[in-house]
């Protein structure tokens, strides 16, 4: 660490040796968060990884600790909250070596989903002087009996990743738990650590009023390559199997290399593909949710120990881990964000003063564009991401009833604080009393039902929860993040019974989980890519999926649920600029220059404030491919009010799809109007938008989530856990009645709110039908252009596909639209 001679006071003499046998000094942010702590206040340090900042966080704590006597009675005076339990268990393992070190009579211990129940409850009545956690134990500590008393000694909170937590239901669940944290220990100084921070004011009031923030931007800049792949570059998909090759040299020229993807099918397939070039057997290991957590920790030991060259991961390994010895970051496909490509590119050299090494590459040409506005971002330092979100409802409600399972609250009081929370801060009282009454009752339509009575107001005035079992079960269902029904994937071990001609099959070592949808659409003998191996499906046992090793060239990949990432506003708005400036071409590949020059002589390069749409037919059908450059989900939502659009004109439109970049629609009437404006008009958001949601499946599933998060609906219960099959009969029939009997129930707005902010990107589609206002620019042409290919060959893809097989398929399809686009 660089020396800083203006801040040697700020260290008592034992750390100042400490940090003198390293040849380090404070650095300015370090400095900063000790000189704030002396004040009592907290602080939102910002400084680029690798430049100590969970040292900084932890300091003024340690210092604090290292000059309090013997403490008789014990009390927790540092709570450390991670997005991650791996990051919490590494970041207490890191800390360890100062109080080791100095030999700080400080005890730390960690508290996650993995800790026994017996060391919760010692935690409880013994807790340590600093407890790392997660926002769900902290939001399980906060529902429980005398949790005032518990966290009444506190004296700092730091939230690492700040930045990764607040912009999402985890952020309100953790917002809402800091909220009464300050009532509980209003001494206490609230901390955030970030590397990526869009808007650090409104992070700051997140974190609580007055908080100062800490910048120190220096550190190195990164180096980063775009992989310009000799090979022919696809026009679509995202498999990247063409780079192949090139990743994998520049892995055998690296120490130690994070192969990022943006989805688990993509690590699987990427994995699978490496290995297949891997002539040298170099130790490349696979890391995603999906696989058993003793198989993650095992890639997780190794990679700390050094002994893997290379490791294809997802966003479980984007957050602040030191991995050691990584060198090259390969994100595989578009990061879709230059923040968290720069979060991803952190992980190389995680150290502030020596450069991150990464090297992009694309799966298809658009991605090219994409991944060259990346790098341009970075370089500029623009950072992307959300604005302040609003509360969301369910999440106030588990929060409610949590309350209630602890000591209880006063609903004029706990309505005072949880405004003190920034998602909150604008809530209404009428509001808050509907709340409540949800779940005290379940609201008007469900009062007569005795099941969805869980809170009682008490003659004192405090509302508490209605029994014991109430409490448990709450307890049992904390947290926010609803998946998919999972099924424990098994290898199968086949022995022989009383019949010598009848093998059995029984269940062998646990691979991890995959979502209960994927194998209902399996039959026995059918294989899949998992684990980062091929396997055969046998059958299903209770609540596991046998399979043994096969070997197939064509497995099947599971698609799975969630993981997919928005191309982010302010990279779509650098991949306009590149294709509406001549200049940029010439600096990307042949293959790519070469296809956008084709497209201006045959269509229309547009103006980077203009809509490019473009007719055409193509066999017996007529096509209109438009190009808003807005992500999938506000393409897939633009593409359901553009049919009912188009249907009440008479046109019979027969289906549409969605890329990250465009949008085509098909109809059995030519679409070519003189005004297209009328197609696009921002009155779609009104009606249309609500009938359409009516009569869609994705309310019924937003409000399962909501259902289960808001605890009206519980998934775990003592002796089992309800199948997905149970939860959606139970939550399609609560909303059926309220849509009939209480259509305004505070728990069907919830879901229209989720489903406008989250699954179908209504602001920012709001935001583009206002840009392309009167910018609306219309190509009528005799065949398809080439910006259309990549989106057309989209049409007819499954979720589920197979390797060769499809990709031959798909090859077949895109050489033949290639033929008429570039003819």
């Amino acid at each position: 660490m660089a020396d800083d001679p203006k801040t040697p006071s700020l260290l008592p003499p034992r750390f100042a040796d400490w940090f003198g046998a390293r040849g380090w000094s404070l650095r300015p942010h370090q400095a900063g968060l000790i000189e704030t702590a002396q004040r009592g206040l907290g602080g939102l340090v910002i400084a680029p990884t690798g430049g100590g900042k969970t040292l900084a966080g932890f300091l003024p704590s340690l210092i604090d600790l290292a000059d309090t006597p013997s403490r008789v009675h014990p009390a927790l005076h540092t709570l450390y909250i991670s997005p991650l339990k791996a990051l919490a268990t590494d970041v207490a393992r890191n800390l360890m070596r100062p109080v080791e070190e100095m030999a700080l009579d400080i005890t730390v211990e960690t508290r996650t989903g993995d800790t026994s129940q017996s060391r919760r409850q010692r935690q409880r009545a013994k807790p340590p002087d600093i407890l790392l956690t997660t926002p769900e134990q902290l939001a399980l500590l906060s529902a429980s009996e005398h949790a005032g008393r518990f966290f009444g000694d506190l004296r700092a909170v730091i939230v690492d990743e700040v930045h990764a937590i607040a912009q999402s239901k985890r952020g309100d669940m953790l917002a809402l738990c800091l909220a009464a944290i300050r009532e509980w220990a209003p001494q206490a100084r609230h901390v955030g650590l970030s590397a990526t921070v869009r808007d650090p004011e409104a992070l700051a009031r997140w974190l609580g009023a007055e908080t100062p923030i800490i910048r120190h931007m220096g550190g190195a800049k990164a180096n980063i390559d775009v992989l310009d792949s000799e090979a022919r570059i696809p026009w679509s998909g995202h498999s990247g199997r063409h780079n192949i090759r090139e990743v994998y040299s520049a892995i055998k020229d690296a120490k130690m290399s994070l192969i990022f993807v943006n989805t688990r099918s993509q690590a699987e397939m990427t994995f699978q593909e490496l290995w297949r070039v891997n002539e040298d057997s170099l130790p490349i290991a696979l890391h995603h949710g999906s696989l058993d957590l003793e198989q993650r920790k095992r890639v997780e030991a190794a990679m700390a120990e050094g002994k893997l060259k290379a490791v294809v991961c997802t966003s479980t390994l984007d957050l602040g881990i030191d991995w050691g010895d990584v060198d090259l970051v390969v994100q595989m496909g578009a990061p879709k964000g230059s923040s968290r490509l720069i979060q991803r590119i952190g992980r190389s050299n995680h150290r502030m003063d020596e450069p991150s090494r990464a090297l992009l590459a694309p799966s298809n040409r658009f991605e090219v564009l994409e991944c060259r506005a990346a790098v341009e971002a970075v370089a500029a330092g623009e950072l992307d991401g959300q604005g302040p979100r609003r509360g969301a409802i369910d999440v106030l409600a588990q929060h409610i009833m949590g309350r209630a399972c602890g000591d209880g609250f006063d609903a004029v009081k706990l309505y005072e604080e949880v405004r003190a929370a920034a998602p909150y801060s604008d809530l209404d009282w009428e509001t808050w009393e509907r709340v409540v009454d949800l779940v005290a009752t379940g609201g008007y339509a469900l009062k007569t039902y005795d099941r969805f009575r869980r809170i009682v107001r008490f003659p004192d005035g405090v509302w508490r929860a209605r029994n014991d079992d109430v409490r448990r079960q709450h307890r049992m269902n904390i947290g926010v993040i609803v998946e998919d029904p999972m099924i424990s994937v098994r290898m199968v071990n086949f022995v022989r019974g009383s019949n010598p001609d009848k093998r059995l099959m029984r269940p062998g070592r646990k691979l991890g989980e995959m979502e209960e949808y994927f194998f209902e659409m399996l039959t026995p003998g059918d294989t899949f890519l998992f684990a980062g191996e091929i396997l055969r499906f046998e059958g299903i046992s209770d609540t596991d999926a046998l399979v043994t090793r096969t070997y197939d060239p064509s497995p099947a990949i599971p698609s799975y649920n969630g993981g997919k990432f928005p191309l982010t506003t302010f990279l779509a708005d650098r991949v306009r600029r590149i294709l509406h400036d001549r200049d940029n071409w010439k600096l990307l590949p042949d293959q790519v220059r070469e296809w956008i020059e084709v497209q201006e002589r045959k269509s229309i390069i547009p103006d980077t404030d203009q809509l490019l749409i473009e007719t055409f037919p193509r066999g017996d059908r007529h096509y209109l491919v438009c190009y808003p450059f807005e992500g999938r989900l506000a393409h897939q939502t633009l593409g359901m009010l553009l049919t009912r659009r188009l249907e009440r004109a008479g046109l019979k439109p027969l289906g549409f799809v969605a890329s990250e970049y465009a949008l085509s629609v098909w109809a059995m009437e030519d679409m070519r109007g003189e005004d297209m404006n009328w197609l696009f008009h921002e009155d779609m958001l009104g009606d249309d938008l609500d009938a359409w949601l009516e009569e869609s499946a994705l309310m019924k599933r937003t409000f399962r989530t909501n259902a289960l998060i808001s605890g009206l609906i519980e998934r775990r219960m003592p002796k089992h856990e309800k199948t997905g099959r149970q939860i959606t009969f139970s939550t399609d029939l609560i909303y059926d009645v309220l849509r009939s009997h209480e259509p305004d129930h505070i728990l069907l707005q919830a879901a229209r709110q989720d489903a406008g902010d989250g699954l179908l990107d209504i602001r920012r589609l709001a935001e583009a039908l206002k840009r392309i206002k009167g910018h609306i620019v219309h190509a009528k042409l005799d065949q398809i252009s080439p910006f259309a290919v990549p989106v057309m060959l989209e049409i007819g893809k499954e979720p589920v596909f197979s390797g060769d097989a499809k990709e031959a398929i798909l090859r077949e399809a895109e050489d033949d639209l290639v033929r008429d686009a570039m003819s």
